[in-house]
């Protein structure tokens, strides 16, 4: 378990990388499209850019969010539970949204496949759109075994008691 989740931890930071850099560039792009627009030139493709690479940042923040616990989470009820129990609602919390984020990613991919079949593009520069949602599919997929791991860990304690 520990080289999966060594794996795991360097995909996070590859996907931080990634969407960082995406962020970057959606300023850049921006800041550009804005001063172009002082002198009455815009950029025609900036928006597509813009929302493909904000797709991008998106994507890339999930599973990076869910290791370090930056989802928001209510747990009014489960904190005043016993730990044994609350062990036992986290494994079953964690098996629920480990198959409801890989059906996301598995329909995902679906749906990446069929825009690349039908050669769907963004409307003013014609980027291909497939490539970014195949991306999105596999950033679920990762997400989708950061709450494995952590089904297995809550497994653990729950079954140790």
């Amino acid at each position: 378990m520990e080289a999966f989740e060594r794996i795991l931890n360097w995909v996070n930071k590859l996907l931080r990388l990634i969407g960082g850099i995406a962020v970057v560039g959606m300023m850049a792009v921006t800041c550009l499209d804005v001063i172009c627009r002082g002198f009455d030139h815009p950029i025609i493709w900036a928006v597509d850019l813009v929302g493909f690479l904000a797709l991008t940042s998106l994507a890339c923040a999930l599973p990076i969010t869910h290791a370090e616990g930056g989802h928001v989470g209510v747990d009014l009820f489960v904190g005043k539970l016993t730990p044994k129990t609350q062990a036992y609602f986290d494994t079953i919390t964690s098996l629920v949204s480990c198959i409801l984020f890989g059906i996301v990613a598995w329909q995902m991919w679906l749906y990446a496949a069929e825009l690349s079949s039908k050669g769907e593009v963004s409307m003013t520069v014609q980027i291909p759109k497939a490539p970014f949602i195949y991306l999105v599919s596999v950033c679920f997929v990762v997400l989708t075994l950061a709450i494995f791991a952590d089904f297995v860990r809550h497994a653990g304690k729950a079954v140790k008691g």
